[in-house]
């Protein structure tokens, strides 16, 4: 406890008087200080006990005591000492009233206390409370480090809530808790989430005070808590809050920095971890589309083991740019045989990154729910392996709806949006096929990137119909060249040839129906296929002329 006036009045060496202000003794005293100014209060900081002779002061003056009295106060000033026996014999009455009538303490100094004595007593307390508050940070500090050791972040946080006789919770970067203590601490800290949230988008390090104002219609809410980001990066990896009752000493502050550190190193430790085992994940997932699930299996061990024994799903990302550049490049090889860059999305530093906020989002979803994933970063894609309707892959649905909803009407991928993100998932598979797999994901992507959708499931492609497929400028055009000669013909008023064409083919050769639909009779129905062959120069007893046709007329019709 740093020194009150209390304690100083209590002080047997001192030899105080209290002569006003008894009931405001428990006020802490940050220095003893003397003057001899009418107006010190332009040299106090708030906390002092001043102390003074009345060398320059009306003392007897009732109207300038209240006056003196009154600026101290509102200074900060927590005490006033007055020496008798120099200037005054005794307090004048004036001053003890004026004290009286602020509440301002005031103490009589005996003329064998030297003012001296008061500052060095003052000190000492000061210097005591500091040296009692170091050892007990110290030794905070240590339990603290033995708790992480054995315990882990759960132990830091159980000896952490004790330490500052409050509740001390511990988020991934997403804003989700990781660990709390105590039990009940859980719950409280989960409203905290877009308080950590806004945190995690400042710049690290960073914190943030939240509560503390006494809500009487909510007093769960009441506590006063601190927020802090860890991490080494521009980007936080992680927060720790802290909650108590009242602002934290001394002690409790050399706790909570001590926390900060070992969790932040435990954060980068697990960041090597992390790329240790992404580079563990690129080669189980190699050997699963080189066709060596036995290999695969082998390698995965305990960390992705779980992951093959169950049905799980391949999901391939890119941001909108690199898709837009891909789709013009042509077809891409498979995922390569060089080692992929581990570190480029260990702990997801998200940051103008969509693959980065991708892989967070289901590497945290999966280290809530226990279960395995495997994120492999591949150049400018990323490559997922998730349990089947597990978390990650909910969360990477969750996540792309989101974006979706966020996004205007939809449009064909053209690389313009630098921030975007395409998304193709495969249906579900096992180890033996997960090279389908891939190339299922591989072809969701592709009908992502042409639809304009964030994400497509590769089970949805059968659902729907294959004609939003031809929503693409080069079926367009090979559409427009073959139908040309025809349309050429029609704009001479020498038939209607397109039309003739659709409803022959719309009704599967049948003459009489066709007919019927364009209201002529068969046999001019007749001349006009006829026709249609000649200026084409193709047969309509072909199937995939017939099929090239309709397709052509499907583009290219009127929406």
């Amino acid at each position: 406890m740093p020194p009150t006036l209390a304690s100083l009045v209590h002080h047997s060496a001192l030899k105080l008087t209290v002569r006003a202000g008894e009931d405001r003794l428990d006020v802490p005293v940050r220095w003893a200080h003397s003057s001899e100014l009418a107006d010190p209060v332009p040299y106090m900081e708030g906390g002092e006990l001043l102390l003074i002779t009345a060398l320059k002061l009306d003392a007897e003056d009732p109207g300038a005591m209240r006056r003196y009295v009154k600026r101290l106060a509102g200074a900060g000033v927590v005490g006033l000492g007055f020496a008798v026996g120099v200037h005054y014999e005794d307090i004048p009455d004036a001053l003890v009233q004026a004290a009286r009538g602020e509440g301002l303490p005031l103490l009589e100094v005996p003329r064998r206390t030297p003012f001296l004595a008061i500052s060095k007593a003052v000190s000492a307390a000061i210097a005591a409370d500091q040296y009692r508050a170091v050892t007990a940070g110290f030794a905070a500090q240590r339990e603290l480090t033995r708790q992480a050791l054995t315990d882990g972040p759960e132990g830091l946080l159980a000896a952490l809530a004790g330490q500052v006789d409050g509740w001390a919770a511990l988020y991934d970067t997403a804003g989700a808790v990781v660990a709390a203590a105590p039990e009940w601490a859980g719950r409280r800290a989960a409203r905290l989430t877009a308080d950590v949230q806004r945190l995690r988008d400042r710049p690290a390090p960073a914190s943030s005070v939240v509560g503390g104002d006494g809500d009487s219609e909510q007093p769960e809410n009441a506590d006063r808590v601190e927020l802090h980001s860890l991490g080494t990066s521009r980007k936080a990896r992680a927060a720790l809050a802290v909650g108590t009752a009242a602002p934290l000493g001394t002690a409790e502050r050399y706790a909570v920095h001590s926390a900060i550190a070992l969790l932040t190193l435990t954060t980068e430790r697990s960041r090597s971890l992390h790329a240790a085992e992404q580079r563990i994940g690129a080669a189980v997932l190699r050997m699963l589309l080189a066709g060596e699930p036995d290999h695969a299996r082998a390698v995965a061990g305990d960390l992705y083991g779980d992951l093959l024994d169950a049905p799980f799903r391949m999901i391939v990302a890119e941001p909108a740019s690199a898709s837009a550049a891909r789709a013009a490049a042509g077809p891409r090889p498979r995922l390569p045989a060089a080692r992929p860059s581990a570190a480029a999305l260990a702990a997801a530093d998200t940051g103008g990154d969509p693959l980065g906020a991708l892989a967070e989002v289901v590497e945290s979803a999966a280290a809530r729910a226990g279960e395995a994933v495997l994120v492999v970063p591949d150049g400018e894609r990323l490559v997922v392996l998730a349990t089947d309707q597990g978390a990650a892959v909910a969360a990477c649905a969750a996540y792309t709806a989101a974006l979706e909803t966020s996004r205007p009407t939809p449009e064909p991928v053209t690389g313009g949006d630098e921030e975007g993100l395409v998304v193709g998932l495969s249906a579900p598979s096992g180890p033996i096929a997960a090279s389908a797999a891939y190339k299922q994901a591989e072809q969701a992507l592709s009908v992502a990137r042409r639809r304009g959708r964030v994400c497509v499931e590769h089970e949805h492609l059968a659902a729907g119909s294959v004609l939003p497929l031809l929503a693409d400028d080069a079926v367009r055009a090979f559409a427009d060249g073959l139908l040309r000669a025809l349309r050429d013909h029609d704009a001479t008023g020498r038939g209607d040839l397109v039309a003739s064409l659709r409803a022959w083919l719309s009704r599967h050769g049948q003459w009489d129906a066709a007919a019927a639909d364009l209201g002529v009779h068969r046999h001019t129905l007749r001349y006009r296929m006829r026709r249609v062959e000649e200026i084409l120069g193709r047969s309509l007893d072909d199937p995939d002329v017939r099929m090239e046709l309709w397709l052509a007329l499907k583009a290219t019709a009127p929406e």
